[in-house]
């Protein structure tokens, strides 16, 4: 095992599913006269750039502003940017009033609202790197056949152990589990009577690692498959420990989520993302941990993967100097930039060599990338998903099943 002390400067912001968006028109317009579109249908102006963002902290902030002006000064174009106190609420209603940021974060399940009311322009294939972004982040994208926006970054999930704890169980490197038999034998073997051996967030968004595992999911192609009896399985799994004591759920150790149950040792081992070392690193400096390759189930290697795009409003005037300053926050050397700032991984396979050797430690978040699912995408999933978390707080004392059957049904009211 490779031990090491939590040392990068990296921000804690998870990109989950957000509350599903409302719905708003597509503004009028509000271009002046000297607006005109290019052969690829892009408008061009005189007119500055607005790019609106959610930002984890003043390091997201500062690294993103920090590119916007570079690109600023290199390109002669004015570009401001604005840090959103709540974002889904802030681009709703800038839609909603005719005047969207130009650019601005985007979740997978926005885009597929936003797109189908006309609000976001479809620039995906004029970029000139489209080919260089990771597939499965395209898919997070593509809205009826269509690559709508440049994913901007991703995070995975993976098992964070506590080095000390692994050691002081009699641990070694020959033990990191590799299948659920492996993970039970050893959660068994860390939870004592001051800390459990895994934790995890009570939600789909940690616990779809299990059914991702074990071959099922939420959504595949279109097909609702809540209630397969691969997710079951993995529920049934999942419970098991969770009553027999070797699993919990963060908040039931005490932690508002898995880095909090790791850094204040009342858990062994925790799933999360890559968002975790900047909080480790930031509020318990001295842990020492590992990351992992989440173990196989059934159906082998599975993990969840996480991503915002830089969504482009079908309104802006200026759509030729988004697509250029798209372009320049997507090149290798912003997105390494931003990775050192505030820890998500590059969405562009190009950089992933000096991502990770910048990173050795934290390979096994992009390794990944290879087999990830992402989270269901079609617009009102974010509610169904909610719902699901919902349940899966009392999962220790329901039937998987029976939980499995209402999303089910929840997500085939809204996956068309």
């Amino acid at each position: 095992m490779t031990r090491h002390t939590t040392r990068a400067v990296f921000g804690t912001g998870a990109v989950l599913l957000t509350s599903a968006l409302v719905l708003t028109g597509c503004g009028s317009g509000f271009a002046g006269d000297d607006q005109k579109a290019d052969d690829e249908g892009l408008t061009s102006s005189d007119d500055a750039l607005t790019v609106l963002i959610g930002s984890s902290g003043d390091a997201e902030t500062a690294a993103v502003q920090s590119a916007v002006d570079a690109w600023s000064a290199e390109s002669g174009i004015k570009a401001k940017v604005q840090t959103a106190t709540n974002l889904d609420q802030e681009l709703s209603q800038g839609f909603a009033a005719g005047d969207p940021a130009d650019l601005f974060y985007l979740s997978a399940d926005q885009a597929s609202g936003y797109a189908a009311n006309g609000s976001l322009k479809a620039y995906g294939d004029e970029l000139a790197n489209k080919d260089d972004f990771y597939p499965s982040l395209v898919e997070n994208f593509t809205v009826d056949g269509t690559f709508y926006c440049a994913p901007k970054d991703f995070s995975t999930l993976s098992l964070i152990i506590n080095t000390q704890m692994w050691t002081d169980a009699g641990l070694t490197d020959a033990d990191l589990p590799k299948t659920w038999d492996d993970l039970s034998a050893v959660a068994q073997k860390l939870t004592t009577a001051d800390h459990v051996g895994l934790a995890f967030g009570a939600e789909y968004q940690r616990v779809g690692v299990f059914m991702a595992q074990a071959g099922g999911g939420l959504v595949d192609d279109g097909t609702v498959i809540a209630d397969d009896a691969a997710n079951v399985e993995a529920l049934d799994y999942v419970k098991s420990h969770l009553v027999d004591g070797t699993f919990a759920y963060a908040k039931d150790v005490g932690a508002g989520w898995g880095g909090e149950a790791l850094g204040k040792q009342s858990a062994a081992m925790v799933i999360e993302g890559n968002w975790i070392t900047g909080a480790l690193s930031n509020d318990y400096s001295s842990l020492q941990y590992t990351v992992a390759e989440l173990p196989e189930g059934a159906a082998g290697k599975g993990t969840l993967q996480f991503t915002n795009c830089w969504g482009m409003a079908a309104d802006s005037p200026n759509q030729q100097a988004a697509l250029d300053l798209v372009e320049y926050l997507t090149s290798a050397d912003s997105q390494l930039a931003f990775s050192k700032a505030f820890g998500p991984m590059p969405s562009i396979k190009s950089a992933a060599a000096d991502w990770t050797s910048a990173n050795p430690e934290l390979e096994p978040f992009l390794a990944g990338a290879e087999y990830a699912q992402f989270p269901p995408n079609q617009a009102g999933t974010a509610d169904v998903i909610a719902d699901f978390n919902s349940q899966l707080e009392s999962l220790k004392t329901s039937d998987p099943k029976t939980i499995l059957d209402s999303v089910q049904s929840n997500l085939e009211a809204v996956v068309k």
